[in-house]
């Protein structure tokens, strides 16, 4: 993936970096020699946006993502808590309302788990279901302050269902975990992913707001490190709600900070502390993701358009504040309605406090309106898109945008055609993490149902592939170290049964990962 040497057939490692390939190592000996015997290697991928601990996290817990009818998942969830002992919280994730037809409510948890404390997890991270015993300990007070994302019945009654920030009133409940059970959920996804040919992560929110699972979770991470539990190099994206005045000297240009001032940058190559993360809106799943023109719904009623979580004032003041301190922005934003608050954002931080190599991202950049492109682009934004999310959802994703709509979907084409930065990510555990499965769906443009999902987004196998190499890497601002192999680079390395560009690409994702190496080192499989 080096534009300067797109192939050679021999590559040196030496402290866990590249020394060299082909001809540059020739003379020099070797403590071992591998003969991979045609297989092909590339730089490790890299996933610009995942969630670590909780993908670990929901492999602990009992899986609604399979259950189709109400009745299969008020069973799960009447077996699960009878597997709970005392009053102990009963945990679920995956859960989806689209093939139940509706959401369930209080009372349905309430006849299969009487006076349970329930916790369930929507598949999207988006919204949670809670139960009649957690509400029971809500105030009027904090259900008022949650606003939309408290959803109540017709009478005014909450139904159980916290959307985005309101499901802070949960959580604050249930958290914190334990740093020894982030520890081994990061562990376990960890391994998941070196499975997959993973190499390095973007941690896309730790600590609060929807991803995060301690208020010192970065320790976790720490620990993980310390004990050898920790199985790929991790950026950890820190939420925009730790910032509060800093009381530091105005002339410094840090407003707002976390303690100590840390950001963007801090650590090394196995651990450190990536991009300031910011939520501007929901998800196309939960249906909150913010647009500006109304979701489509069966009987033709108008579907919403979602919720976007600032007001233009109070986001232009964080921008603001976050990209004069330093920081990497990572905007989470799906609809094209928080695109345009993004855009106009970021143009305005940039024009107040000019900083070219900023590379500030938006996070999912999920629907994008053709006159957005251009903006997109002059504004200097990288685009972090999960081509997966349209093979597992898009037949859904297509008939709530509609026959204009759907094809402005996580594009790939038109991000290249207008020089937008493109980087490839899973925002695990939402959908598959492998990345060969996101390159087919990048080359195909085929939901898993077989349908097309804006086919004219289509791109090659090799642009696919640089999305999660050189792409990611520059998104994650490591691409001096990772993302292509050349001299001096990390030796992260990933070993496939075959060359996605000699196969059918309805084949890639089958492709297998003979091993993957970090470091020099082989974490996965065997060479």
């Amino acid at each position: 993936m080096d534009p300067a040497r797109p192939a050679a057939s021999r590559l040196g490692v030496w402290r866990g970096r590249v020394v060299g390939l082909d001809e540059e190592i020739d003379g020099l000996r070797a403590r071992r020699t591998a003969d991979l015997d045609g297989a092909t290697v590339l730089p490790g991928f890299v996933d610009a946006h995942s969630h670590l601990a909780w993908t670990g996290m929901a492999a602990a817990l009992v899986d609604l993502s399979e259950c189709r009818t109400r009745d299969a998942v008020l069973d799960a969830v009447r077996r699960a808590a009878a597997a709970v002992p005392g009053d102990g919280w009963v945990d679920l994730a995956g859960y989806d309302q689209r093939p139940l037809g509706a959401h369930l409510t209080r009372d349905d948890l309430e006849a299969a788990a009487p006076g349970r404390r329930l916790y369930i997890r929507h598949t999207s991270g988006h919204a949670c279901l809670v139960s009649d015993a957690v509400l029971a300990t809500v105030t009027d007070d904090e259900l008022a302050a949650g606003g939309p994302g408290v959803v109540r019945d017709a009478t005014g009654r909450p139904t159980g269902l916290l959307e985005e920030g309101a499901m802070a009133i949960a959580r604050a409940r249930r958290l914190p975990y334990s740093l020894d059970e982030i520890v081994t959920a990061v562990e376990t996804a960890g391994r998941e992913c070196l499975s997959q040919g993973i190499t390095m992560v973007a941690e896309a929110g730790i600590v609060t707001d929807l991803a995060g699972s301690s208020p010192v979770e970065l320790a976790a991470y720490q620990v993980a490190r310390e004990q050898g539990r920790l199985p790929v190099r991790v950026q950890a994206m820190v939420p925009a709600a730790m910032l509060r005045p800093s009381g530091a000297a105005p002339g410094d240009g840090i407003a707002r900070a976390i303690d100590l001032g840390l950001r963007t940058g801090l650590g090394d190559d196995m651990l450190s502390i990536g991009a300031l993360k910011l939520w501007l809106d929901g998800g196309m799943m939960a249906r909150t993701a913010a647009l500006t023109e109304p979701y489509v719904t069966p009987d033709g009623s108008d579907g919403g358009l979602g919720q976007l979580a600032f007001g233009d004032d109070e986001l232009a003041a964080l921008i603001l504040d976050a990209h004069r301190a330093g920081w990497q922005l990572a905007i989470h934003a799906i609809g094209d309605a928080a695109i345009d608050q993004a855009v106009a954002v970021v143009t305005a931080a940039q024009a107040a406090h000019p900083r070219p190599g900023a590379r500030h991202r938006v996070e999912h950049c999920g629907l994008v309106r053709p006159e957005q492109l251009p903006q997109l682009a002059q504004a200097g934004l990288t685009a972090v898109v999960q081509p997966t999310f349209l093979h597992a959802f898009g037949d859904d994703y297509s008939a709530i945008m509609g026959p204009k709509r759907s094809g402005w979907m996580y594009r790939g084409r038109s991000f290249l055609d207008h020089g937008i930065p493109l980087a490839g990510s899973s925002d695990r555990p939402v959908a598959d993490g492998a990345p060969l499965r996101a390159v087919q769906f990048m080359v195909e443009r085929t939901s898993a149902g077989g349908a097309p999902v804006g086919p004219d987004e289509a791109v090659t196998v090799d642009e696919a592939l640089a999305a999660y190499t050189t792409g990611s890497a520059y998104a994650c601002r490591v691409d001096d170290v990772a993302g292509s192999l050349s001299a001096g680079k990390l030796a992260d390395l990933v070993v496939l049964g075959a060359d996605p560009r000699s196969v059918e690409p309805s084949q890639i994702a089958a492709i297998p990962v003979v091993a993957t190496v970090l470091g020099g080192e082989v974490v996965h499989g065997a060479i």
